[in-house]
Formats: C-alpha cells, sequence, structure tokens
C-alpha cells in the first residue's frame, strides 16, 4: 500500500510540476504579446493564441487576467525571446526557445544544459536549416471531413493536416501564414483547441533505446530551465 501511495503522490508531483512549467510559459508569451501590441485580444493575434493555449492546459482566467495586467504595468520585466540551437548526444539538432530578461544567464544555463548532458551549444544557424519553422493548428475532429476541410483551406496557406495520437485535426501552415489561417478558422466557426508556432524536423534520426534515453535526459534538462519555452529536437 505505501508503494502505492509513493507512485500516486510522484505521479501527482509531476503533473503539478508540468502544470506550472506550463502556466510560466504561458505567462511569458502573455507579457510578450501585451508589450508588442497591446491588451486587447481583439487586435492582438498573438494575444488571441495565448487564451486559446492557456484553455487549453486549464489555467485559470484570473491568472491570466494577472498575466496580462503585470505586462502593462511599468516596471514590469520585458522579455526577450532568443533561440539557441546545439547538438544532443550522437548528433541529434536541438532548437531552444527561450524568453528571458537576463540573456547573459540564459545563455550560461542553456550552455551548461548541454554540457552537463553530453551535447554541444552551436551557433546562430547550425541546427535551425533542418527544421521547418511552422505555425500548428488543433481542432476536434467531430463534424469535420478532412478531405473537405483540406480543400477549403489550401487558399489559406494550408500545407499540412492530419490527425495526432488524441484523434484531433492538425492543421500545418508556414508560421508567416499564421494570421491567415487563424482568421479562416475563426470565419468557418471552427473551434480551435491549441495554435501553437512550432518548428518541425525536416528528417529524423533513430537511436537505439539506450542512446535515446540520453538525447531525452539533455531535452528534460533543458525542459526544466525557467528561462527555457519549447525544446524541439529531430529524434525519431
Amino acid at each position: 500500500m505505501g508503494r502505492i501511495f509513493e507512485v500516486r503522490k510522484s505521479a501527482m508531483f509531476a503533473r503539478w510540476d508540468k502544470m506550472a512549467k506550463n502556466f510560466t510559459r504561458i505567462g511569458k508569451e502573455i507579457a510578450i504579446a501585451v508589450k508588442a501590441s497591446g491588451p486587447d485580444p481583439d487586435n492582438n493575434p498573438a494575444l488571441r493564441r495565448c487564451y486559446l493555449n492557456a484553455k487549453a492546459v486549464n489555467m485559470p482566467k484570473d491568472r491570466v487576467e494577472a498575466a496580462i495586467k503585470r505586462a502593462m504595468g511599468k516596471d514590469t520585466s520585458s522579455y526577450e525571446e532568443i533561440v539557441y540551437e546545439g547538438y544532443a548526444p550522437h548528433g541529434i539538432a536541438v532548437m531552444v526557445e527561450t524568453a528571458t530578461d537576463n540573456p547573459t544567464r540564459t545563455v550560461a544555463n542553456v550552455r551548461m544544459h548541454f554540457t552537463k548532458g553530453h551535447g554541444s551549444l552551436g551557433t546562430s544557424g547550425s541546427v535551425g536549416f533542418g527544421f521547418n519553422h511552422m505555425a500548428e493548428f488543433k481542432i476536434k475532429a467531430a463534424g469535420q471531413d478532412v478531405d473537405e476541410l483540406e480543400l477549403e483551406l489550401i487558399d489559406f496557406g494550408l500545407e499540412e493536416i492530419g490527425e495526432d495520437s488524441e484523434g484531433n485535426i492538425v492543421i500545418r501552415t508556414p508560421f508567416n501564414e499564421y494570421g491567415n489561417m487563424a482568421k479562416a478558422l475563426e470565419e468557418k466557426k471552427i473551434e480551435v483547441i491549441t495554435a501553437e508556432l512550432t518548428r518541425i524536423p525536416t528528417t529524423t534520426v533513430e537511436l537505439g533505446e539506450e542512446e535515446a534515453n540520453e538525447v531525452l535526459k539533455l531535452v528534460d534538462r533543458l525542459e526544466q530551465d525557467e528561462d527555457v519555452q519549447k525544446v524541439y529536437h529531430n529524434l525519431k
């Protein structure tokens, strides 16, 4: 009984950690969006995207509103978005998106994570060419015909359409077509579950279990850093 309790407690703490990380990530995205284009979501597509993603991870409305108010304050931190590139063990390409109020601290920490994870921090452009920067929308599959939807959205930047492991429809466009696709889905009254800017590897590398775990340990180290927003890699 004690063993079962410990396992359940560990799983609960892991969920809390993930939830806290998601809330922090979205809070920074809100701050960046508000600083760039103001607090009105009707005139700020990036902020509308934050609202969607906050809802998807069950971030309370009052926390979203508090993040917006903080971003409007004169003394609030200004976050700078910086992307780092490098290699994990076994030549796996890694891209790290950060949002930081202290770039000196962030680059030192990211370099440390790569080094301790037996990888290496590279220069700008060293692995970025191997990823496509895209906008990704997830919508519910119920009531949708994928073939018809593809024809309807092709003129709004649609590049890829398919399903994820949870049965949702995934729509991808080049990242600079985000606004066109978001507007099209809104006009067609298609409910969007999440809307993200993401990086998709053009090719992937398959490793054995032991080697893959080495890579994933480095990815986990990076994801736990408070300045890191997202980590992408080309491990299959």
